[in-house]
């Protein structure tokens, strides 16, 4: 593990710490979040930064594993801070830090927006210590249950990443599902890290005896991806669907990649939720914006990522970490004018900030998360778009 910064440590700025995985299974989350900050940040610094300070990210490599998150965490704690943290991706790593930014050798730091949708850090004690741009897993899992149920698809089962994210995103289809007065169908579960070349037919098995009408998947794009696989292949023919934190683009390309190899098309009654508009929207100027400046800037993976690693043009991931850059600069703005008034309250005075999309960003000190509308995207021609009623309406029974 080390620590890249953007920026020479010398230069007078604003600097973030962000851990996060930018090796292992998962890697692709890490590192386009940091890409599609570092499109924002490129343009911000190249425009005058904050007040004619730079923005700049410190990354540390933790694979997705909690105990490299303790131990980045604290060495953002103990050695030059930063004024605060950022962009961490996952549940399983933000849920064990969280103790730590309430007091780690009598420092405390905020951590900004993280890549979860997890409740710890919205709950608390630890919802004071946290700013969240995205909407819950609650939130998502609760729209999916929705959908399903008002398309007569009742009998929902739930594939999950057994540890903190998985059982997040079980608790909340479990609470959507008995708030309509239902259980549900089947669960079965998998390992953090399985890989895409793994067999998943031990929980297609339990699947498929459930009889689901639907199947509900909270999990990393390589387990899900191979669930879907091998579910098709056994003749799960149900709509399957998937969290935003699956990494929309990495799934779609480990199954149309399998799709060739077999000659099959794996995408078929796909369904993932969102908690970005889509990025081919161009009626969005959030969209434009991130689009023109993704390709303008075109940010290299971190060196300390996979050197064979390949990074996209857009994504949502990528999209997600340019929103979450614009709204930190929004805070960082209003911080700067008045440091005095510390870092939280600058944070929670952003009360209807437009960043471009279409529902302005709100915080409080009774809120922190930013927004909380879901979006959800199925494939078409080998990419996802928006999902309009007419394609929710196919799946009726």
């Amino acid at each position: 593990m080390f620590c890249l910064p953007v920026r020479a440590a010398a230069e007078q700025g604003y600097a973030l710490g962000m851990s996060a995985a930018f090796t292992g299974p998962i890697d692709g989350l890490g590192v386009e979040l940091y890409r599609g900050s570092m499109a924002y940040f490129n343009y911000l610094d190249e425009h005058g930064g904050i007040h004619g300070k730079p923005v700049s990210l410190q990354i540390l490599d933790d694979g997705y594993q909690p105990g490299p998150a303790i131990d980045n965490t604290i060495r953002f704690l103990r050695g030059d801070e930063p004024l605060c943290l950022m962009n961490y991706v996952g549940t399983p790593t933000v849920t064990r830090v969280l103790p730590l930014l309430k007091g780690y050798g009598g420092r405390q730091k905020l951590l900004f927006f993280p890549f979860s949708g997890a409740q710890p850090q919205r709950e608390p004690p630890y919802d004071r210590f946290v700013f969240n741009l995205r909407a819950s897993y609650r939130e998502e899992l609760a729209g999916l249950v929705d959908r399903f149920l008002a398309l007569n698809r009742k009998r929902l089962a739930v594939f999950y990443q057994a540890d903190a994210f998985g059982r997040s995103g079980w608790d909340g289809a479990l609470r959507a599902l008995r708030s309509h007065g239902f259980e549900m169908a089947g669960e079965a579960t998998y390992r953090r890290g399985a890989r895409f070349d793994e067999p998943m037919s031990r929980q297609v098995d339990i699947l498929m005896r459930a009889n689901p009408d639907a199947v509900l998947s909270i999990g990393s794009y390589a387990a899900c991806a191979a669930l879907i696989r091998d579910a098709r292949d056994r003749g799960l023919d149900v709509p399957i669907a998937n969290v935003s934190f699956v990494g929309s683009e990495k799934l779609l390309s480990l199954l149309l990649e399998a799709g060739r190899e077999r000659g099959r098309d794996y995408t078929v009654g796909l369904v993932n939720s969102q908690v970005v508009p889509s990025y081919e929207d161009l009626s969005l100027p959030a969209v434009r914006e991130y689009r023109e400046l993704m390709d303008r800037y075109a940010p290299d993976a971190p060196a300390l990522s996979d050197p064979a690693y390949v990074p996209l043009r857009y994504s949502f991931t990528s999209f997600e970490g340019f929103l979450n850059a614009k709204a930190m600069a929004r805070i960082l703005e209003t911080y700067d004018a008045n440091p005095a008034q510390g870092l939280r309250a600058a944070a929670e005075s952003i009360h209807e900030a437009d960043i471009g999309i279409d529902v302005p960003l709100r915080f409080g000190p009774d809120r922190h998360q930013g927004l909380n509308r879901v979006y959800f995207t199925t494939v078409r021609d080998g990419r996802f778009v928006p999902m309009d009623e007419r394609r929710w309406r196919a799946w009726r029974r």
